[in-house]
């Protein structure tokens, strides 16, 4: 087994930080220590103490620390450095980074790219289980914020079903968390962000 791979996820947002972080987990034969920054201000510190191998950042935190100042806390050059985007961003600015991933990416693209920056054969490691399409619909249902009852009525099925499709879902995904369906969502297309923006706003309050 190689070395421990340490990564930073530097991203306001706990919606969008939980679905990378659910992605991260799903990364094969790499062990890895994942923490999360969600207040930008710590971000030099944490990237300082942790000497991380990959640093996942939103763009818009260099208006408080250049990438340059980032990595030379981080170590150098040797800081693989990755853009998280959810809105459109500046070409240019773009090639500063070593890759860039974005919301509308899947999740098996955005596992492709990392692990490729990573030196890792990404079309032998990275795969997944495809849901069915009953199985898409729970998704949705749960993203929407429906309870396993509501679902069952709106689908026509038992409440035994849906929690049982529900545990087929975290099995195949490894997917435990509302927040983390809703980037998978969100990102393969089953959802439109505007959709979900009132469940987004309640959890960012």
């Amino acid at each position: 087994m190689g070395k421990r791979v340490k990564i930073v996820v530097a991203e306001p947002s706990l919606i969008i930080r939980s679905g990378v972080m659910a992605v991260l987990g799903r990364l094969p034969s790499v062990d890895m220590q994942v923490e999360e920054v969600a207040d930008v201000m710590q971000l030099p510190a944490s990237v300082r103490w942790h000497k991380p191998d990959v640093l996942i950042i939103n763009p818009s935190v260099t208006a408080h620390f250049p990438l340059a100042q980032l990595k030379a806390e981080g170590g150098g050059e040797a800081l693989r450095c990755v853009a998280l985007l959810n809105s459109l961003a500046d070409d240019a600015a773009m090639k500063l980074y070593d890759q860039v991933i974005t919301v509308y990416d899947s999740s098996d693209r955005i596992a492709e790219k990392i692990m490729g920056v990573l030196g890792r054969d990404t079309k032998a490691e990275v795969h997944s289980e495809a849901l069915s399409v009953r199985e898409k619909e729970i998704v949705v249902g749960v993203v929407k914020g429906l309870t396993n009852k509501q679902i069952a009525d709106e689908l026509c099925i038992s409440t035994h079903t849906v929690i049982t499709h529900r545990r087929n879902i975290s099995s195949k995904l490894q997917i435990h968390s509302a927040a983390g369906l809703t980037i998978y969502a969100i990102v393969n297309k089953l959802v439109e962000f505007d959709q979900i923006s009132s469940l987004i706003n309640k959890t960012a309050d």
